[in-house]
């Protein structure tokens, strides 16, 4: 088996700005939000994510806790739109790339 990176997953919710009835392109800040995820994949620091049920998100980063922690106070809908409830290392034991 080969070793892989530490990964983090980051689940987050939708915060008090972020309106239930529409959809994710028509919510305010939201091509701020959109660069400010397409950096962290050019970065190398977001390696995949995307939504889940409940309005929760689920990303895998490839940094340090404190790393992603930090990362994720740079995104325009920070604590507006989406609340970081958790960063948690994971084992990856797949990986195609």
């Amino acid at each position: 088996m080969v070793a892989v990176a530490m990964f983090h997953v980051t689940l987050r919710q939708a915060g008090p700005e972020f309106d239930r009835t529409k959809p994710l392109e028509e919510q305010t800040l939201w091509h701020e939000h959109a660069d400010f995820m397409n950096h962290l994949v050019t970065d190398g620091h977001a390696v995949l994510g995307g939504p889940l049920p409940d309005f929760r998100t689920a990303h895998a980063m490839e940094a340090s806790s404190e790393e992603v922690r930090e990362l994720w106070t740079r995104d325009p809908w920070y604590e507006s739109h989406l609340i970081l409830e958790s960063v948690e290392p994971w084992d990856i034991r797949l990986d195609s790339r």
